[in-house]
């Protein structure tokens, strides 16, 4: 099992493995995008403190809209608020930002109606915007690191979570297995086309494949 979790590592989560790679490559495409970045005020729904605090980058100021509670101390050009990207309260829709920033997010929200109302935050909330999502064609499923994973039943999904020692947070438990098969629903090019009508639709590839799509207005 810790050969197989070392394996995830080399590929997904170590500084030197194949994800962190392409995190990097990611953000100097955004830096290269958004040259006046660090004059910005920067929306970023469904972040994390942690990711900003180690991207090459740095707005003027970050504020993160996320279900999870955030870490108690922040820097401060960080703001985060317990808040759901797809109904956000008043006060944060009456600020002005430069930018909308989402990373990997939109496939999360929960069915079309409510990635429907994501895309119209997105448009709400500034002119310009970064949204990055997996795309559920590349042949291994991102989140499990799984062959095909997206397309099998749902009976398998779940069988597959409760055994697969290269999930994050493997879980023995059933329905909470189920719960996080059901929880991820990947976008294909035509969706984040249809989300995103007026933006740049830019590929990252692997292999010569599409790995992720991200909409861009710039």
């Amino acid at each position: 099992m810790s050969r197989l979790n070392a394996l995830r590592s080399r590929f997904v989560d170590a500084p030197d493995s194949l994800g962190a790679k392409a995190r990097a490559r990611r953000w100097q495409w955004f830096a290269d995008r958004f040259p006046d970045l660090d004059q910005m005020n920067v929306l970023d729904l469904g972040g994390t403190a942690g990711a900003w605090m180690r991207a090459p980058v740095r707005p003027a100021h970050v504020h993160i809209v996320n279900l999870e509670q955030p870490p108690a101390d922040l820097p401060g050009w960080l703001r985060a608020d317990v808040a759901d990207a797809c109904d956000l309260p008043a006060a944060i829709r009456g600020t002005r930002y430069d930018l909308v920033f989402s990373n990997a997010v939109i496939e999360h929200v929960g069915g079309h109606q409510r990635r429907q109302r994501f895309a119209d935050t997105v448009h709400e909330m500034a002119e310009r915007h970064w949204v990055q999502t997996p795309y559920r064609y590349f042949p291994v499923e991102p989140h499990f690191l799984f062959p095909g994973f997206q397309f099998l039943p749902l009976a398998a999904r779940t069988t597959i979570l409760r055994r697969w020692p290269l999930v994050h947070t493997p879980t023995s438990d059933r329905d909470a297995a189920r719960m996080i098969a059901m929880e991820v629903e990947l976008l294909s090019v035509t969706e984040m086309r249809h989300y995103f009508p007026k933006s740049h639709i830019r590929f990252e590839r692997l292999a010569g494949l599409v790995k992720s799509v991200i909409a861009i207005r710039t």
